[in-house]
C-alpha cells in the first residue's frame, strides 16, 4: 500500500493509495502516456474514505487505452467508448479510464456532444465542481488541484471550476447533482451556484426524466435529505422536478390558521429516516420507499384545502389525492411501477391510524389495517409516527401511546392466527364444489364474502364456513348479479380495499 503526504493550508493529508493503482500508473507512463486517479475517489480519499469505483483519466485515446489493459486487466468493456470511456475489472475494483475531454450540451438536447482535450488541467476544468476536479498523477502520486478543491472541502462548499453557467449549461443535471451532494456530503452551496441554479433551473427539462430520478434517489437516501430537498425548493428547481413539493409552501397562510405544510413534511421526512434500521431490522435505511413517501404524504393537501365556518381549515380526502398526485409524479420520472406503488399506497394509507385513540378499532379493524398494508406494514408503522410534529407534548405523547397500543395488538393478533396473508376459510375450488357451480364471477363474489366474514371474525372452523356460505348462497338469485350485504365500518375506520378476483375483473 503506497502513502502520499499532502501539505495543505491546514494540515498534512496522509492517504494509502491500493498497488493496482500504481500499477495501472507505471503501464500508461512506460508507454508514453499521462494518467490520473480523478474525481470522487480522489476527494473520498481527502474524507478518509475507499472506493471500490475508481475513476482515471488520461491523454491516451480510446483505442490506445484497450491495447495497455485488455491483458492486464480481469476483463473490460467498451460500452462508454462514444465518450472516450472504457471500463475494466481488476483486483475487485471497477475501474474506469476516460480520455481527457471536454463535454458540452446542445442547447436544445438532452445528449452531450464529446470533443477530446488533451490537457489533465482543461479535462479538470469541465467537471462539475472543484471537490470533484482534483487529480492524483500516477504513479507519482502528485496531487493537481488547480481550481482549490481541497480548500472548498476544508471550507465544506460546494463550488464549480469556472463559473457556474458555464458548469451547469454543459450539462444542466449538475444543478441535481449539487443538491444531491449538499445531502450526502452535508456541505453548503456556494453563493454563485445558488443564484445560478436559481437563474437557470428550468434549463434541468432538457435532461431525461431518467438521470433527474437517479440523482433525486440519491438525495433522498443521503444523510441530510432535508437539506437537499429545501435546496431544490429554494432555486425552483423543484418546479420542474417535484412541483407537488414546491407547492406546499403555499400552505403556510398569512392568517397562520395552521401549521406550515412544507416544513412539516421535512420534519416528518428527517423523523422517518431515523426510525430506520440496521440491515438485520425490518426497514433497513435508507429507505427510498418511506423516506418518498414521508416527503410526499401531504401533497394532497392544496387541492383539498377548505376553509371552515369559525377560521378552521380542512384537507378532507388528502390521502386519496395525495396518493394520485404521487404516483403521477413518479411515473413522469419513470419509477418502475413496484415502488410507486409502494410510495402512493403508503401516501394513501397515512391517515388510517388516526382515530384509534379516540374511539378504539375491533379486531376486525386491526386485521384490514394490516391486510391494507401488506408488506408496507412496518414502513408505515415509521410514516405514522413520524407524522407527529405538533409541540405540544400531551399531544404528542397520547399519540405515540396509542400507536404503541395498535402495535401490540396488531402482535396479539399475530400470535392468534397468521395475519399476513389472510385468506377465506374455503378455497375456489371448495367454493365452487359447495355451490355445485364453474368459474366465473359468482366464484368470485362468494370468495368476497368469505373474506368479509374472515375479517370481520377471524378464521372460522371448515363447518362453520360451509354453513354461513350456504345461508349467503340460498339468498343469491342465482340469475340476477348478487352483491353481500355490506358490513357496517368500524369506529374511525374506512371500509377495506378488496382487491377483485380475476375472473370479477373479466366482467
Amino acid at each position: 500500500m503506497a502513502h502520499a503526504h499532502h501539505k495543505t493550508d491546514s494540515q498534512t493529508v496522509d492517504f494509502q493509495v491500493d498497488p493496482v493503482v500504481l500499477e495501472l500508473g507505471r503501464r500508461f507512463v512506460d508507454a508514453g502516456h499521462e494518467l490520473s486517479l480523478v474525481g470522487g475517489p480522489v476527494r473520498d480519499l481527502f474524507l478518509g474514505r475507499s472506493s471500490p469505483d475508481l475513476d482515471f483519466t488520461t491523454d491516451a485515446t480510446p483505442d490506445q487505452t484497450v491495447a495497455l489493459i485488455k491483458k492486464w486487466a480481469d476483463n473490460y468493456w467498451e460500452i462508454g467508448r462514444a465518450f472516450g470511456t472504457i471500463g475494466m475489472r481488476k483486483a475487485g475494483f471497477q475501474i474506469e479510464i476516460t480520455t481527457y475531454r471536454a463535454e458540452a450540451y446542445d442547447p436544445d438536447s438532452r445528449k452531450p456532444v464529446v470533443a477530446f482535450g488533451s490537457s489533465l488541467t482543461d479535462d479538470l476544468l469541465r467537471r462539475d465542481f472543484t471537490i470533484n476536479a482534483m487529480a492524483l498523477k500516477l504513479p507519482s502520486l502528485e496531487l493537481v488541484d488547480p481550481f482549490g478543491g481541497v480548500r472548498d472541502l476544508h471550507a465544506s462548499v460546494l463550488a464549480t471550476p469556472g463559473a457556474p453557467e458555464a458548469s451547469f449549461s454543459d450539462d444542466p443535471l449538475r444543478m441535481m447533482r449539487a443538491a444531491r451532494f449538499a445531502a450526502q456530503l452535508g456541505v453548503s452551496v456556494h453563493e454563485d451556484v445558488r443564484q445560478a441554479m436559481t437563474q437557470m433551473a428550468e434549463r434541468i427539462t432538457i435532461i431525461s426524466a431518467e438521470r433527474v430520478r437517479d440523482e433525486l434517489v440519491k438525495l433522498i437516501c443521503g444523510a441530510r435529505p432535508r437539506v437537499g430537498v429545501d435546496l431544490l425548493v429554494d432555486t425552483g428547481l423543484a418546479e420542474f422536478v417535484l412541483p407537488e413539493v414546491s407547492a406546499l409552501r403555499l400552505e403556510s397562510d398569512e392568517h397562520h390558521r395552521h401549521k406550515d405544510v412544507y416544513q412539516h413534511s421535512l420534519q416528518v421526512l428527517e423523523q422517518a429516516a431515523e426510525l430506520e434500521t440496521d440491515s438485520e431490522g425490518a426497514v433497513p435505511g435508507p429507505d427510498f420507499v418511506l423516506r418518498f413517501a414521508a416527503l410526499m404524504h401531504d401533497v394532497g393537501k392544496p387541492a383539498t384545502r377548505r376553509f371552515e365556518p369559525g377560521g378552521a381549515v380542512s384537507f378532507r380526502h388528502h390521502d386519496m389525492v395525495g396518493a394520485k398526485l404521487t404516483s403521477k409524479r413518479m411515473k413522469a420520472l419513470r419509477f418502475d411501477n413496484d415502488t410507486t406503488k409502494a410510495v402512493a399506497r403508503l401516501v394513501e394509507l397515512h391517515m388510517r391510524f388516526y382515530g384509534y385513540g379516540d374511539a378504539g378499532w375491533s379486531d376486525s379493524a386491526v386485521r384490514r389495517y394490516v391486510t391494507d398494508a401488506g408488506p408496507l406494514l412496518e414502513r408505515l408503522h415509521r410514516l405514522t409516527r413520524s407524522d407527529v410534529t405538533t409541540r405540544n407534548q400531551r399531544k404528542a405523547e397520547r399519540l405515540a401511546f396509542a400507536y404503541d397500543d395498535l402495535e401490540a395488538r396488531i402482535a396479539a393478533l399475530r400470535e392468534q392466527e397468521s395475519l399476513d396473508a389472510v385468506r377465506p376459510d374455503l378455497d375456489g375450488a371448495r367454493i365452487m364444489a359447495l355451490l355445485g357451480i364453474k368459474p366465473g364471477p359468482v366464484v368470485g363474489r362468494a370468495y368476497k364474502f368469505l373474506l368479509n366474514e374472515r375479517m370481520e371474525n377471524g378464521p372460522l372452523p371448515a363447518e362453520e364456513a360451509e354453513a354461513r356460505l350456504l345461508r349467503w348462497w340460498a339468498g343469491q338469485p342465482e340469475s340476477a348479479p348478487a352483491v353481500s350485504a355490506p358490513s357496517a365500518p368500524d369506529a374511525g375506520m374506512p371500509p377495506a380495499v378488496v382487491e377483485p378476483s380475476p375472473s370479477e375483473e373479466s366482467k
